[in-house]
Protein backbone atom coordinates (compact mmCIF):
# COMPACT_ATOMS: atom_id res chain seq x y z
CA UNK A 1 0.00 0.00 0.00
CA UNK A 2 1.02 3.75 -0.70
CA UNK A 3 0.01 6.33 2.42
CA UNK A 4 -0.15 9.86 0.69
CA UNK A 5 0.14 12.33 3.60
CA UNK A 6 -0.72 16.20 3.22
CA UNK A 7 -1.05 18.43 6.04
CA UNK A 8 -4.01 21.04 5.96
CA UNK A 9 -4.46 23.98 7.39
CA UNK A 10 -7.16 26.08 6.28
CA UNK A 11 -7.57 25.10 2.73
CA UNK A 12 -10.73 24.62 2.11
CA UNK A 13 -10.43 26.82 -1.13
CA UNK A 14 -8.79 24.22 -2.85
CA UNK A 15 -9.47 21.45 -0.94
CA UNK A 16 -11.63 19.64 -3.06
CA UNK A 17 -9.55 20.35 -6.42
CA UNK A 18 -6.54 18.86 -3.89
CA UNK A 19 -8.87 15.42 -3.45
CA UNK A 20 -9.87 15.32 -7.06
CA UNK A 21 -5.98 15.79 -8.22
CA UNK A 22 -4.13 13.02 -6.01
CA UNK A 23 -7.69 10.41 -6.32
CA UNK A 24 -7.19 10.87 -10.46
CA UNK A 25 -2.95 10.18 -9.84
CA UNK A 26 -3.53 7.23 -7.68
CA UNK A 27 -6.26 5.27 -9.44
CA UNK A 28 -4.45 4.81 -12.27
CA UNK A 29 -1.70 3.09 -11.24
CA UNK A 30 -3.46 0.05 -9.49
CA UNK A 31 -1.93 0.48 -6.38
CA UNK A 32 -3.75 0.17 -3.53
CA UNK A 33 -3.04 3.49 -1.23
CA UNK A 34 -4.43 5.40 1.55
CA UNK A 35 -4.59 9.56 1.53
CA UNK A 36 -3.49 10.69 5.48
CA UNK A 37 -4.83 14.24 5.55
CA UNK A 38 -3.59 15.98 8.88
CA UNK A 39 -5.86 19.30 9.82
CA UNK A 40 -3.38 21.21 11.48
CA UNK A 41 -5.76 23.58 13.95
CA UNK A 42 -7.78 24.65 10.58
CA UNK A 43 -10.11 27.47 11.85
CA UNK A 44 -12.30 27.43 8.53
CA UNK A 45 -14.20 24.63 7.41
CA UNK A 46 -11.34 22.38 6.50
CA UNK A 47 -12.00 19.76 9.36
CA UNK A 48 -16.00 19.39 8.03
CA UNK A 49 -14.73 19.28 4.56
CA UNK A 50 -12.09 16.29 5.37
CA UNK A 51 -14.96 14.14 7.47
CA UNK A 52 -17.41 14.68 4.89
CA UNK A 53 -14.67 13.41 2.40
CA UNK A 54 -13.95 10.48 5.00
CA UNK A 55 -16.90 9.33 5.15
CA UNK A 56 -17.19 8.85 0.98
CA UNK A 57 -14.07 7.82 0.48
CA UNK A 58 -12.74 4.85 2.08
CA UNK A 59 -9.00 5.57 1.00
CA UNK A 60 -9.49 8.63 3.34
CA UNK A 61 -7.71 8.97 6.98
CA UNK A 62 -8.00 12.29 8.74
CA UNK A 63 -5.87 12.97 11.67
CA UNK A 64 -7.11 15.99 13.86
CA UNK A 65 -5.04 17.60 16.28
CA UNK A 66 -5.69 19.40 18.71
CA UNK A 67 -4.30 22.69 17.89
CA UNK A 68 -2.25 24.37 15.35
CA UNK A 69 1.41 22.73 15.86
CA UNK A 70 2.76 24.16 12.26
CA UNK A 71 4.15 22.44 9.32
CA UNK A 72 6.72 20.01 10.56
CA UNK A 73 4.01 18.95 13.53
CA UNK A 74 1.64 18.27 11.34
CA UNK A 75 3.96 16.22 8.50
CA UNK A 76 5.50 14.18 11.57
CA UNK A 77 1.80 13.11 12.77
CA UNK A 78 1.12 12.36 9.48
CA UNK A 79 4.16 10.02 9.02
CA UNK A 80 3.66 8.51 11.86
CA UNK A 81 0.06 7.59 10.90
CA UNK A 82 0.82 6.18 7.81
CA UNK A 83 0.75 2.41 7.39
CA UNK A 84 1.77 2.36 3.77
CA UNK A 85 4.44 0.37 2.50
CA UNK A 86 6.00 3.31 0.97
CA UNK A 87 4.87 6.80 2.06
CA UNK A 88 4.66 9.72 -0.31
CA UNK A 89 4.65 13.41 1.49
CA UNK A 90 3.31 16.80 -0.28
CA UNK A 91 1.65 20.11 0.99
CA UNK A 92 -1.55 20.68 0.82
CA UNK A 93 -1.60 23.78 -1.55
CA UNK A 94 -1.28 22.06 -5.30
CA UNK A 95 2.54 23.54 -6.04
CA UNK A 96 3.19 20.00 -5.28
CA UNK A 97 1.10 18.38 -9.03
CA UNK A 98 0.02 14.95 -7.82
CA UNK A 99 0.66 13.65 -11.03
CA UNK A 100 3.96 13.39 -10.11
CA UNK A 101 3.30 10.31 -7.48
CA UNK A 102 2.87 8.17 -10.40
CA UNK A 103 6.58 8.69 -11.47
CA UNK A 104 8.04 8.21 -7.80
CA UNK A 105 6.32 5.03 -7.38
CA UNK A 106 7.66 3.69 -10.42
CA UNK A 107 11.31 4.38 -9.15
CA UNK A 108 10.18 2.80 -5.72
CA UNK A 109 8.97 -0.15 -7.83
CA UNK A 110 12.14 0.00 -9.45
CA UNK A 111 13.97 -0.74 -6.20
CA UNK A 112 14.63 2.88 -4.74
CA UNK A 113 13.65 3.45 -1.23
CA UNK A 114 13.84 6.71 -1.01
CA UNK A 115 12.81 9.15 -3.49
CA UNK A 116 13.43 13.19 -4.08
CA UNK A 117 11.26 15.24 -5.85
CA UNK A 118 13.36 18.49 -7.16
CA UNK A 119 12.16 21.41 -8.79
CA UNK A 120 13.12 22.04 -12.67
CA UNK A 121 11.31 25.52 -12.44
CA UNK A 122 8.66 26.73 -10.29
CA UNK A 123 6.28 29.55 -10.86
CA UNK A 124 5.61 32.34 -8.02
CA UNK A 125 3.35 35.02 -7.20
CA UNK A 126 5.30 36.22 -4.60
CA UNK A 127 8.28 37.63 -6.05
CA UNK A 128 10.09 38.21 -3.38
CA UNK A 129 10.18 34.29 -2.27
CA UNK A 130 10.86 33.38 -6.24
CA UNK A 131 14.13 35.50 -5.67
CA UNK A 132 14.63 34.24 -2.00
CA UNK A 133 14.14 30.22 -2.18
CA UNK A 134 17.02 30.07 -4.91
CA UNK A 135 19.63 31.87 -2.89
CA UNK A 136 18.46 29.86 0.21
CA UNK A 137 19.14 26.33 -1.70
CA UNK A 138 22.03 27.77 -2.83
CA UNK A 139 23.35 28.74 0.22
CA UNK A 140 22.57 25.81 2.37
CA UNK A 141 23.79 23.54 -0.01
CA UNK A 142 27.54 25.44 0.48
CA UNK A 143 26.63 24.85 4.15
CA UNK A 144 25.85 22.11 4.92
CA UNK A 145 28.17 19.14 6.08
CA UNK A 146 27.22 17.06 3.79
CA UNK A 147 24.96 16.41 -0.02
CA UNK A 148 21.27 17.67 0.30
CA UNK A 149 19.58 17.79 -3.16
CA UNK A 150 19.13 21.62 -4.28
CA UNK A 151 15.66 23.27 -4.92
CA UNK A 152 14.18 20.14 -3.27
CA UNK A 153 11.22 20.34 -0.59
CA UNK A 154 9.21 17.78 1.57
CA UNK A 155 7.53 16.49 -1.92
CA UNK A 156 8.77 13.08 -1.98
CA UNK A 157 8.32 9.64 -1.71
CA UNK A 158 10.18 7.04 1.17
CA UNK A 159 9.85 3.38 1.64
CA UNK A 160 8.88 1.75 4.90
CA UNK A 161 12.21 1.22 5.91
CA UNK A 162 13.73 4.61 5.61
CA UNK A 163 10.31 5.80 6.62
CA UNK A 164 10.62 4.11 9.91
CA UNK A 165 14.36 5.12 10.42
CA UNK A 166 13.32 8.80 9.88
CA UNK A 167 10.34 8.20 12.64
CA UNK A 168 12.89 6.86 15.22
CA UNK A 169 15.37 10.06 14.92
CA UNK A 170 15.06 11.65 17.87
CA UNK A 171 15.43 15.59 17.40
CA UNK A 172 12.48 17.91 17.83
CA UNK A 173 13.72 20.90 15.16
CA UNK A 174 13.16 19.32 12.20
CA UNK A 175 13.91 20.05 8.13
CA UNK A 176 12.40 16.74 6.77
CA UNK A 177 14.41 17.21 3.51
CA UNK A 178 17.65 16.99 5.01
CA UNK A 179 16.79 13.91 7.29
CA UNK A 180 15.31 11.85 3.99
CA UNK A 181 18.51 12.87 2.64
CA UNK A 182 20.57 11.90 5.68
CA UNK A 183 19.16 8.57 6.50
CA UNK A 184 20.79 7.39 3.33
CA UNK A 185 19.83 4.16 1.65
CA UNK A 186 19.46 4.07 -2.44
CA UNK A 187 18.12 7.04 -3.87
CA UNK A 188 16.40 8.52 -7.22
CA UNK A 189 15.59 11.90 -8.00
CA UNK A 190 12.38 13.01 -10.46
CA UNK A 191 12.28 16.27 -11.79
CA UNK A 192 8.95 18.04 -11.67
CA UNK A 193 7.97 21.98 -12.56
CA UNK A 194 6.24 23.73 -9.25
CA UNK A 195 3.09 25.40 -9.76
CA UNK A 196 1.78 28.55 -8.00
CA UNK A 197 -1.05 27.98 -5.79
CA UNK A 198 -4.23 27.33 -7.28
CA UNK A 199 -5.99 29.44 -4.83
CA UNK A 200 -6.07 31.34 -1.03
CA UNK A 201 -3.10 32.53 0.55
CA UNK A 202 0.03 30.93 1.43
CA UNK A 203 0.02 29.86 5.12
CA UNK A 204 3.50 29.71 6.37
CA UNK A 205 4.25 33.46 7.49
CA UNK A 206 7.46 34.76 6.48
CA UNK A 207 9.07 34.61 9.93
CA UNK A 208 8.24 30.18 9.74
CA UNK A 209 9.92 30.59 6.95
CA UNK A 210 13.00 32.06 8.55
CA UNK A 211 12.81 29.63 11.40
CA UNK A 212 12.43 26.37 8.83
CA UNK A 213 15.16 28.04 7.31
CA UNK A 214 17.35 28.56 10.30
CA UNK A 215 16.42 24.67 11.51
CA UNK A 216 17.93 23.67 8.28
CA UNK A 217 21.15 25.07 8.60
CA UNK A 218 22.00 24.51 12.27
CA UNK A 219 20.66 21.30 12.39
CA UNK A 220 22.79 20.06 9.09
CA UNK A 221 25.78 22.13 10.03
CA UNK A 222 28.36 23.07 12.66
CA UNK A 223 30.27 25.70 9.88
CA UNK A 224 28.33 28.52 11.86
CA UNK A 225 30.72 28.06 14.92
CA UNK A 226 33.66 27.51 12.71
CA UNK A 227 33.06 30.66 11.18
CA UNK A 228 33.00 32.01 14.85
CA UNK A 229 36.62 30.68 15.48
CA UNK A 230 37.54 31.70 12.43
CA UNK A 231 36.47 35.62 12.95
CA UNK A 232 37.78 35.00 16.49
CA UNK A 233 41.62 34.28 14.93
CA UNK A 234 40.94 36.88 12.02
CA UNK A 235 40.27 39.27 15.02
CA UNK A 236 43.50 38.54 16.88
CA UNK A 237 45.73 38.76 13.73
CA UNK A 238 44.15 42.47 12.70
CA UNK A 239 45.20 43.43 16.60
CA UNK A 240 48.20 42.44 16.26
CA UNK A 241 48.63 44.16 12.82
CA UNK A 242 47.33 47.50 14.48
CA UNK A 243 49.54 46.73 18.06
CA UNK A 244 52.72 46.32 15.22
CA UNK A 245 51.61 49.54 13.51
CA UNK A 246 51.10 51.77 16.86
CA UNK A 247 54.70 50.74 17.68
CA UNK A 248 55.70 51.47 14.47
CA UNK A 249 54.50 55.17 14.27
CA UNK A 250 57.72 55.35 17.09
CA UNK A 251 59.57 55.41 14.37
CA UNK A 252 57.17 57.42 11.27
CA UNK A 253 56.02 60.71 10.80
CA UNK A 254 52.89 59.15 10.91
CA UNK A 255 50.87 59.92 14.50
CA UNK A 256 47.75 57.92 14.89
CA UNK A 257 44.59 59.75 17.12
CA UNK A 258 44.50 58.76 20.58
CA UNK A 259 40.43 57.91 20.14
CA UNK A 260 40.46 56.31 16.88
CA UNK A 261 42.35 53.05 17.39
CA UNK A 262 40.58 52.58 21.13
CA UNK A 263 37.21 52.93 19.38
CA UNK A 264 37.43 50.91 16.20
CA UNK A 265 38.86 48.15 18.75
CA UNK A 266 35.95 48.00 20.77
CA UNK A 267 32.93 48.28 17.76
CA UNK A 268 34.81 45.56 16.30
CA UNK A 269 35.29 43.40 19.18
CA UNK A 270 31.77 43.87 20.27
CA UNK A 271 30.21 42.98 16.96
CA UNK A 272 32.70 39.81 16.61
CA UNK A 273 31.22 38.83 20.59
CA UNK A 274 27.76 39.32 19.37
CA UNK A 275 28.19 37.25 15.98
CA UNK A 276 29.43 34.36 18.39
CA UNK A 277 27.23 34.60 20.98
CA UNK A 278 24.36 34.52 18.50
CA UNK A 279 25.90 31.41 16.91
CA UNK A 280 26.07 29.44 20.03
CA UNK A 281 22.92 30.37 21.19
CA UNK A 282 20.85 29.23 18.09
CA UNK A 283 22.54 26.30 19.24
CA UNK A 284 21.96 26.23 23.18
CA UNK A 285 18.10 26.99 22.39
CA UNK A 286 17.85 24.02 19.81
CA UNK A 287 19.52 22.08 22.76
CA UNK A 288 16.95 23.56 24.88
CA UNK A 289 13.90 22.51 22.38
CA UNK A 290 15.70 18.43 22.54
CA UNK A 291 15.94 18.52 26.51
CA UNK A 292 12.62 19.86 27.40
CA UNK A 293 11.38 16.47 25.39
CA UNK A 294 7.91 17.85 24.42
CA UNK A 295 5.92 15.74 21.61
CA UNK A 296 6.31 17.76 18.08
CA UNK A 297 2.68 16.97 17.72
CA UNK A 298 -0.56 15.88 19.85
CA UNK A 299 -3.07 14.13 18.13
CA UNK A 300 -6.50 14.33 18.92
CA UNK A 301 -8.86 11.50 16.48
CA UNK A 302 -7.58 9.80 14.19
CA UNK A 303 -10.42 8.51 11.37
CA UNK A 304 -10.43 5.75 9.20
CA UNK A 305 -12.84 3.87 7.23
CA UNK A 306 -12.83 0.69 9.49
CA UNK A 307 -13.19 2.32 12.66
CA UNK A 308 -15.29 5.67 13.86
CA UNK A 309 -12.38 7.28 15.46
CA UNK A 310 -9.01 6.44 17.34
CA UNK A 311 -8.72 8.40 20.37
CA UNK A 312 -5.18 9.00 21.44
CA UNK A 313 -5.16 10.36 24.97
CA UNK A 314 -3.10 8.45 27.20
CA UNK A 315 0.40 9.11 28.09
CA UNK A 316 2.36 6.50 26.35
CA UNK A 317 0.16 6.64 23.04
CA UNK A 318 1.09 10.70 22.95
CA UNK A 319 5.07 9.31 23.29
CA UNK A 320 4.45 7.38 20.53
CA UNK A 321 3.85 10.00 18.59
CA UNK A 322 6.57 12.53 19.64
CA UNK A 323 9.47 13.71 18.06
CA UNK A 324 11.93 11.69 20.64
Amino acid sequence: MVSIVIPIYNEEEIFHLLHSAVTDAMLPTGEDYEIVYVNDGSRDRSLGLLLECQRRDPHVVVVDLSRNFGHMGAINAGLRTAKGDAVALMDGDLQDPPSVIPEMIKEWRKGAQVVTAVRRSRQESRKLLAVIFPLFHKFLDMMSDFKIPLNSGVFGLVDRQAMDTINSLQEGNRYFPGLRAWVGYKNAIVYYDRQDRVGGEGKLSFMSRIKYAFDAIYSFSAKPLRVSVFSGLSCVAISAVMLVALIASNWTAWTPSVYFPVITALFFVAGLQMICLGAVAEYVGRIYDEVRRRPLSIINKVYRADTAYQTLDQPESVDVMRAA
